[in-house]
């Protein structure tokens, strides 16, 4: 019988919040992003076309080109212990954010755009070639995303998620200033000042990654004791295909519902209100994706499960109380109509839409906990089959709404992506038991927490 006085105490709440808190914030802020460069957008000369043009074919297309790279945050979080596993996935990042850049740059100056944007999105004939000048724009954007999520993977796992916060808040700081001037100017397209802004805060953002990042590298990271066995090329593949695999799969439904949009009633008009409502949708899923690396990195604590898992359910409730009282009351025509500066008519259509994206804030906090779990155990299988289901699901409703030609393609996305969303969820929840059996014997090994018998 181990003794209370000499088990591990229960993880504790401050700490679960302290690491939480500069993550939530930089998600937060990162999810302010889209909802700024609408509100610039529109307010100079034709929005409908330049909110379309960045929200249904330049922010989706570039989202897919950089999404093998996108997990990069979490593989980080849970694979750099050691200097040697750390070499291994720098080179990793240089090299996949070089390969993502030529093909970048092979779609934007290449007729290559021409057969994705009309052929394959299908976008609206106004939209394509101001889409294109800001896909030009937007070239190191995946180079500048994978140096930074590797940079604050590693800021997390040794507990720096401050600076992580603070990268952010530059990253906004500088879109501000940027959409400041073109909103000033008032002479250059909105697609321009739109795509301009966000990637000069995303390489700001990325330059100051590499700063902080240092002194942990000097004084924890290269005095770390070498992780047994070693972290081989080939088990980092094995970890990560499927990682890369969920984010290009997650990833792609965007465009797909950029052409979904495009073949239903109302094209322009749900293409320029998506990424408004989208972006409202994320900064209130934003603070529970933040919790996937909070998980990852705090879930080696002795007694962690009970404490993580009573977190994620009080985040949960508090996002989807959050939700509902954005839906249910003229919160949303101030956001939409005075924040935002949409006309009254795409007001309306936000709002009705904002009802079926009710559930998707809380589920985002379920999905964290299920992904972070399977991560920890390295059972990342699961996070790809999870989300190929999602994909499925969302595609099947998207298709279904195209062939029946009736509901505004607004309305069907939404419902799509919430469905989706609810099955990809429930995939989670059954692949996670064994994952969570596995963390439950451990922490029981360890000892009863303080204070409570060894029966207990």
């Amino acid at each position: 019988m181990t003794s209370p006085e000499t088990s591990a105490p229960e993880l504790a709440t401050g700490r679960i919040v302290r690491t939480w808190w500069p993550l939530a914030a930089s998600w937060l802020l990162m999810a302010t992003e889209l909802p700024a460069v609408s509100a610039v957008v529109a307010r100079l000369p034709h929005p409908e076309i330049n909110l379309a043009a960045y929200g249904g074919v330049v922010f989706p297309l570039a989202l897919i080109v950089e999404s093998p790279i996108i997990m990069l945050l979490a593989a980080s979080t849970a694979l750099s212990k050691d200097w040697a596993s750390y070499a291994k996935l720098r080179q990793f990042m240089m090299r996949a954010g070089l390969a993502l850049t030529l093909l970048h740059m092979l779609i934007a100056f290449t007729p290559l755009y021409y057969f994705v944007a009309a052929k394959v999105i299908g976008a609206p004939a106004e939209i394509i070639e101001p889409a294109r000048i800001g896909f030009m724009i937007m070239v190191p954007w995946s180079w500048a995303i994978a140096y930074r999520r590797f940079n604050q993977g590693v800021m997390i796992r040794f507990e720096q998620s401050q600076a992580v916060g603070i990268g952010t808040a530059i990253r906004l700081g500088t879109l501000g200033v940027v959409l400041t001037i073109g909103y000033l100017v008032h002479t250059l397209p909105g697609i321009v000042i739109a795509t301009g802004a966000t990637i000069t805060a995303v390489m700001s953002e990325a330059i100051y990654s590499g700063l902080p990042v240092q002194p942990i590298l000097r004084n924890q990271l290269r005095l770390a004791a070498p992780v047994e066995p070693a972290l081989t090329f080939r088990a980092f593949i094995g970890f990560y295909v499927p990682l890369a695999m969920t984010s290009l799969l997650s990833l792609l439904v965007q465009p797909i519902g950029s052409a979904a949009l495009s073949r239903m009633p109302s094209p322009l008009q749900s293409l320029a209100v998506w990424p408004v409502i989208s972006s409202l949708i994320f900064m209130l899923q934003s603070l529970g994706v933040a919790y996937n690396e909070v998980v990852v990195a705090l879930l080696d604590r002795p007694h962690a499960t009970r404490s993580l898992r009573r977190f994620a359910n009080a985040l949960l409730v508090a996002l989807t109380a959050g939700m509902l009282v954005m839906a249910a009351t003229p919160l949303s025509a101030l956001w939409f109509g005075s924040v935002l500066g949409l006309s009254p008519a795409l007001t309306d259509m936000a709002r009705r839409g904002l009802w079926l994206a009710l559930p998707m804030p809380g589920l985002a906090v379920l999905t964290s906990w299920y992904q972070g779990n399977l991560m920890h155990s390295r059972r990342t299988r699961g996070i790809t089959e999870a989300i190929a289901i999602f994909m499925f699901t969302s595609v099947s409703v998207m298709v279904a709404g195209v062939w029946l030609g009736t509901f505004g393609g607004l309305y069907v996305g939404l419902t799509a992506f919430s469905v989706g969303t609810a099955m990809q969820t429930v995939w989670l929840w059954r692949r996670v038991r064994v994952a969570l059996r596995s963390t439950q014997a451990r922490d029981a090994s360890s000892g009863p927490l303080p204070g409570r018998a060894a029966a207990d």
